[in-house]
């Protein structure tokens, strides 16, 4: 098998792998790095002697012999065994035949919630169950948050050692806990949609496993609470966000951006699941956040060009946004929103305040909508300028590309 299909099958294998193991020995940070160590040596055993019959079976059994061997150096193994064996059921013991039927206890949903531990902060409980569950470097993390990557290392570092020194078992939450983690379980997999979505870097526009994951599990957070009106909202906005990834990239991999996108290649199924979830979710209530922007997308996929897009609605739809939360990003788009609106100049201004804001003033993105307005009122040199700024700033190299074709552009 090929290096990049058994890269593929471990990324997959990884957060069940780790849940399997969490669920039943407990010590996540020494359940993590058995886990580690049992990838390490399928990537380097499985390119040459094949991919065993039941891959995930494997890894647990090399993970588990291998976190045996940690608790047992600490002199603890009995304790700690003893301990786990009162959290799960006998037949929790053995590991589920490869063709047994998902449940609704999938394995890296409750993954999802064991990292929204109460012990920790909120943002914690985020950081940590990107780096496990997500599969995101610290660096992508880092970016995801707006923070600098020690400063995100040091957070994560700081999450495991609070659950350690806890002493509340590391478990699924009951039922009255479940709701209270929910908030955090949710911003997860919308920042892990997003990091596969538009990659913060490498050579590619997508990391489609990413985005392709958080929509798999959101799915099935939407199965288990089919009431929550924000599980509703997410599954919609991811769907009808992830409907236009074919249409954001051209032949070569270049970033095509949404007012030259060919919307005959947006995905109309998604289009249409994602409208029926947000018209039936936006009655129930006060909306929240992630229906707003749902409601936002929703605007975006009915238009049928990107000038007869309704702005006017967008626009009153991010002042809403705004007025539930303190997001730069939402400030951003609320911009650009105002730009199409009422007016470049209008939207310059707000860009403009928004570079005083310590979060968002060394983002790419800032400095790329600077430099489209900028076009927009007829300032070449300037918005050249803004263009290779940005283009500086992004670790994405087709949006390098994209940035510095657009600053080539006004040269001429």
């Amino acid at each position: 098998m090929p290096d990049s299909r058994v890269a593929d099958l471990l990324r997959s294998a990884a957060p069940q792998v780790l849940a399997a193991l969490v669920r039943r020995y407990g010590h996540f940070d020494s359940a993590e790095d058995a886990v580690q160590e049992a990838l390490l040596a399928a990537a380097t055993q499985w390119p040459t002697q094949g991919v065993p019959d039941n891959p995930t079976a494997w890894l647990i059994t090399v993970a588990s012999r291998r976190l045996t061997d940690l608790l047992r150096s600490e002199q603890a193994r009995e304790r700690r065994e003893a301990q786990a064996a009162r959290w799960v059921l006998p037949q929790d013991w053995v590991t589920p035949p490869a063709d047994r039927r998902a449940t609704d206890s999938d394995d890296t949903l409750i993954l999802l919630f064991l990292c929204c531990h109460p012990a920790l902060s909120p943002p914690s409980q985020v950081a940590l169950t990107l780096r496990a569950v997500g599969g995101l470097t610290t660096a992508e993390i880092a970016r995801a948050f707006l923070v600098p990557e020690p400063t995100m290392a040091k957070r994560i570092g700081r999450a495991k050692k609070t659950i350690k020194d806890s002493g509340v078992p590391f478990a699924p939450p009951a039922l009255g806990e479940r709701d209270a983690r929910l908030t955090a379980v949710l911003h997860v997999l919308y920042l892990i949609f997003t990091e596969g979505y538009a990659a913060t870097s490498g050579d590619s526009l997508h990391r489609v496993e990413l985005s392709t994951e958080a929509i798999r599990l959101t799915r099935l957070l939407h199965r288990l609470l089919p009431d929550d009106a924000e599980v509703a909202g997410l599954l919609a906005l991811l769907l009808l966000t992830d409907a236009r990834r074919a249409a954001r990239t051209g032949p070569c991999g270049e970033l095509v951006p949404m007012q030259e996108q060919d919307r005959a290649l947006w995905h109309a199924e998604s289009i249409i699941e994602g409208i029926a979830l947000i018209t039936a979710t936006l009655p129930r209530g006060v909306p929240g956040p992630y229906q707003l922007q749902a409601a936002i997308a929703a605007l975006h996929d009915e238009a049928p060009s990107y000038a007869e897009t309704d702005w006017p609605q967008i626009m009153l739809l991010y002042d809403r946004l705004l007025a539930l939360a303190d997001n730069p990003m939402i400030a951003l788009n609320h911009a650009v929103a105002v730009s199409m609106a009422i007016g470049p100049h209008a939207g310059l201004r707000l860009v403009d305040d928004l570079a005083t804001d310590a979060r968002i003033a060394d983002d790419h993105r800032l400095h790329a909508v600077r430099a489209h307005l900028l076009e927009s009122i007829g300032d070449p040199a300037a918005a050249r300028e803004a263009y290779l700024l940005a283009a500086q700033r992004t670790m994405s190299l087709p949006q390098q590309r994209y940035l510095n074709a657009r600053a080539a552009r006004l040269d001429r």
